[in-house]
């Protein structure tokens, strides 16, 4: 379980950078673009420190296993385009998460570690705003360029090279 934890510490230590880096990399957005940002930045952080603490009170730190950089690889492969990784990071890589919480939080409730629990339960309220973020800006940028956003995310998701998820997405 300390292992799970982990990748979910990776997780949120490559979604804190990630929000920062859209603040940092894509300019000449609105003002609010960059206050959500840096709001999802600090819940995160805030995410990440949760787990990391309570590895530590397992007897774990973070770097103790290894995780997978899936995440940020599409980071790297949407550096050029603020609408990809609004489609492709936020509303694909993250949203995929909130399928996976419920399922991993329930492995918890199952050993009864309350505390893990707890800390899952905070970052998927969290999460639902992060994603309804990363949507607002993807539909923000279609109107924007007058872009139907299910024809725009089937074209981005193929140019960039998307993980294509089984169902239910």
């Amino acid at each position: 379980m300390a292992g799970l934890l982990h990748s979910l510490a990776h997780i949120e230590f490559n979604a804190l950078n990630l929000a920062l880096d859209a603040i940092w990399r894509f300019a000449n957005m609105p003002k609010q673009y960059y206050e959500d940002w840096l709001t999802v930045a600090k819940e995160e952080a805030y995410h990440f420190s949760l787990i990391g603490e309570y590895l530590q009170v397992l007897g774990f730190s973070y770097g103790d296993f290894t995780a997978h950089n899936s995440l940020w690889e599409m980071v790297e492969r949407t550096t050029d385009s603020v609408m990809a990784r609004m489609a492709l990071v936020t509303r694909t890589m993250e949203a995929r998460g909130l399928d996976a919480v419920p399922m991993i939080r329930d492995r918890f409730k199952q050993i009864k570690d309350d505390r893990a629990v707890e800390i899952l339960e905070i970052i998927l309220r969290d999460e639902i705003s992060h994603v309804r973020i990363g949507n607002h800006w993807f539909n923000f940028l279609c109107a924007q360029e007058n872009i139907f956003p299910i024809t725009a995310y089937r074209e981005l998701a193929r140019k960039y090279r998307a993980p294509v998820f089984k169902a239910p997405i």
